[in-house]
């Protein structure tokens, strides 16, 4: 099935047979297996996950991909196509019997950070989710305190996940050949809390302050909110900035911020 690419989707379709196979081989679908895959495009990875016999549910917002997706998998009894927007798609509908989900997508990059943080919203509904992004999100996703990738998305993902950046993928595996370099990621919810648990509204609001702007210190961006002696009662240098910070350290802080009045 070919389909001319969009840009106002951001579809850039993976054509390269070895990074399919790569990609499937990470994912290792079972026929006990509920995949959910995003953005299935022309349907490469579709094609390569479906053989195993998993139930397979397909997001796509393209409508016009629609008819060539059917055609190729509705011989599959476990296949469904949902036309419509992951951004605003509602996971736990998809859960049957208690089976987690397992989601898989090559995420056009105008949407991976803002899906990645949705679904994180679901993870008691899924087993792990692997996803084709622009290299550089996977480096944020995967960076440790103390780098200079180290942000809002890697502090809320590894929250929650476990995150394992698996290989690079070049750009001529696509079709139209992107400008960035890209990557596949593991993303697996915990088990059991790494961390205190805490209100993740908190959280997050706590983070996104901390990092209001990155070249600023912490007593810049908490100011109004915390005060130096309070910082340093957690062993936090005010002059600091919030890429230095780890998780226990956000969560800290998190009990210190006012809510929003």
């Amino acid at each position: 099935m070919k389909h001319q690419p969009r840009k106002r989707f951001g579809q850039n379709f993976l054509r390269d047979e070895g990074v399919i196979d790569a990609i499937a081989h990470a994912v290792a679908p079972a026929a006990s297996d509920h995949i959910v895959e995003i953005g299935p495009g022309e349907g490469a990875l579709t094609s390569a996950m479906i053989g195993s016999g998993c139930r397979l549910d397909a997001i796509e917002l393209d409508r016009d991909l629609n008819a060539g997706l059917l055609a190729a998998f509705s011989i599959h009894s476990g296949f469904t196509l949902h036309s419509g927007d992951a951004l605003r798609f509602h996971f736990e509908r998809l859960v049957r019997d208690g089976y987690p989900l397992r989601i898989v997508g090559n995420l056009p990059y105008n949407i991976s950070t803002p899906l990645i943080i949705r679904l994180l919203e679901y993870k008691r509904v899924i087993q792990d989710m692997h996803f084709m992004l622009q290299l550089e999100v996977v480096e944020r996703l995967a960076a440790a305190p103390g780098s200079k990738l180290w942000g809002r998305l890697g502090v809320l993902t590894q929250y929650h996940c476990e995150v394992e950046a698996l290989f690079q993928v070049p750009p001529e595996a696509f079709y139209p050949v992107p400008k960035v370099q890209s990557a596949v990621v593991r993303l697996t919810p915990h088990k059991t809390p790494r961390w205190p648990e805490v209100d993740e509204t908190a959280l997050g609001r706590c983070v996104a302050l901390c990092f209001a702007q990155r070249r600023k210190t912490l007593r810049n961006n908490l100011k109004g909110h915390i005060d130096d002696e309070a910082l340093l009662q957690l062993g936090i240098d005010p002059g600091a900035r919030a890429e230095t910070l780890t998780i226990d350290q956000f969560i800290a802080l998190v009990h210190l911020i006012p809510p929003p009045s």
